[in-house]
């Protein structure tokens, strides 16, 4: 085969391109691919001249993928050729291609061009194919060539006995794409157990391997880089969605590349309630996550509202992800409690994300919040609830919320985002529980909220569990829930033990009125 002579490769090794300290580096340029979060998981872009395969079954994105690849980089001196094969007619697949916002009307017929090879294929023989590819190549000069799909070709040769032919022909294109200096893809529907023995997934540079994953009733994409020549990409599998602008990845090491920065003195925010600030030593320290954990009508929504209110009072930036309510509800709950976020939100200090769509995963997730973060610049966040969170997912992210969980945090933490987060736990009268999920750990602060009964009445109290790094009150407060939200009671005089259990006996003499009254 001749290559074209405008062939110029850059040969670390040739004596022109010596240094004094010996033959320089051939560094390989990374290319967009137009897709949010997947340059991340190549580790920078895709690797130009590469010779990539696309593979998936039906129905994962890979078409999508292919097109956002060829829109991201083409232009008209150096366009995209996108070459058809007994798949999905043109025409077709641009009808349903140009809903998505990446897809630019402008560039058809100049900067990406749509050849099809069907008729060469069924009329004559894989040689032809690849005449007519490299005839196309050598007249555009395009800087991105994608064959779609490329298993059509395959299956033909395959069923006329044609293997060894097949094999020249994967090895002819390939030498030529990479001489030619342009960026290939191979698009082609493969299960996992195809790829043992196929030479194409040998030769290939880049492997890209999408799936659908289904657990009940629940269907989730994922994308796994299964191999990249030349840089380190990041391995395991990553979620990806379809939307309106496309394909979209989460790397699951999202938020793991920033360093948290903890400031030499950290400042303390106010919870909004003064007595609590006191018993935290000051309110939560700037940059922690804050783990309020209480049964059902304790006031962990209450005190979490708080805790935003008192940051927006100061002109600080907030974001409530919640996942139980929608909105409005949770603004009008507010407002009962005299707290009004309705006004931020309009001003854009507030941002209230409800996140509850079918089949989350935490990585989709922790990208909502920190888009939030950027737009708003937002300081303080609360997640209500971390059970209702977890219900959001899909099934199969559930198994590991606790991982997942613990990523996100670092993730935002490290954004210097302070966060307070509700866990919903049962109260069994016996112990006292921080939450079902063992995430103590993941947590700088506990405040613990609870259910005591005294004299006949159900009263609340809250302890101060953990602070890390600071002291704290070791107190137990009672408190109650009025229009002005949750407010502390002063310290009673009556002496009680066992108040952890929830059924505590007085061992002061002295008898104080409940705050609030009893039904006679």
């Amino acid at each position: 085969m001749i290559f074209p002579k405008e062939t110029n490769m850059n040969n670390p090794i040739d004596p022109e391109n010596k240094t004094a300290k010996g033959p320089s580096k051939l560094k390989i340029r990374q290319i967009p691919s137009g897709v949010r979060g997947l340059d991340e998981i190549l580790g920078g872009g895709i690797p130009e001249f590469s010779f990539n395969v696309i593979a998936a079954t039906p129905g994962c994105g890979k078409t999508t993928l292919a097109h956002q690849i060829a829109f991201a980089n083409a232009t008209e001196e150096k366009p995209a050729l996108y070459f058809t094969v007994l798949g999905e007619p043109a025409i077709k697949m641009l009808r349903y291609q140009q809903q998505f916002t990446f897809f630019d009307t402008d560039k058809l017929g100049t900067a990406v061009r749509f050849i099809n090879l069907s008729d060469i294929l069924l009329e004559k023989d894989l040689p032809a194919v690849l005449a007519e590819i490299t005839s196309q190549v050598t007249s555009v000069k395009p800087s991105i060539v994608i064959v779609d799909s490329f298993r059509t070709v395959m299956r033909k040769s395959v069923a006329g006995g044609h293997e060894l032919e097949m094999q020249t022909f994967i090895q002819g294109l390939t030498q030529f794409m990479t001489s030619w200096q342009a960026t290939t893809f191979l698009v082609g529907e493969y299960h996992a157990d195809e790829m043992r023995g196929d030479p194409l997934f040998t030769i290939a540079d880049g492997l890209f391997w999408l799936s659908q994953v289904t657990e009940r009733n629940s269907v989730v994409r994922k994308l796994q880089i299964m191999k990249l020549r030349g840089q380190a990409s990041v391995p395991g599998l990553h979620t990806i969605r379809i939307s309106d602008s496309g394909l979209q990845a989460f790397s699951r090491t999202l938020g793991f590349t920033k360093k948290k920065e903890t400031a030499k003195r950290q400042r303390r925010l106010s919870t909004g309630i003064p007595e609590l600030d006191e018993m935290l030593g000051g309110g939560i320290p700037e940059g922690d996550h804050c783990l309020i954990a209480g049964t059902s009508g304790t006031g962990k929504s209450a005190l979490a509202t708080q805790f935003i209110a008192s940051g927006l009072r100061d002109g600080e930036p907030a974001i409530i992800a919640i996942f139980e309510e929608r909105p409005l509800g949770y603004m009008d709950r507010a407002a009962n409690f005299g707290l009004d976020l309705h006004t931020p939100q309009e001003r854009g200090t507030l941002e209230l994300l409800y996140l509850r769509p079918l089949d989350l995963s935490v990585d989709e997730t922790m990208q909502e919040i920190l888009d939030a973060v950027e737009r708003t610049g937002a300081k303080r966040l609360v997640i209500d609830s971390l059970v209702g969170f977890e219900m959001a997912l899909a099934p199969g992210f559930r198994e590991d919320f606790r991982e997942s969980l613990y990523r996100m945090i670092i993730a935002l933490t490290g954004a210097g985002v302070t966060i307070v987060s509700t866990v919903e736990v049962e109260e069994n009268f016996t112990s006292m529980p921080f939450s079902h999920y063992a995430i103590s750990f993941l947590t700088d602060d506990v405040i613990r909220m609870r259910y005591v009964e005294i004299d006949g009445q159900l009263r609340k109290v809250m302890v101060v569990i953990k602070m890390r790094g600071g002291n704290h009150s070791k107190d137990i407060r009672e408190y109650v829930i009025t229009d002005k939200g949750v407010v502390v009671i002063g310290p009673r005089q009556t002496d009680y033990t066992g108040l952890t259990t929830g059924i505590p006996q007085r061992t002061g003499r002295k008898h104080e009125a409940s705050p609030e009254p009893k039904a006679t």
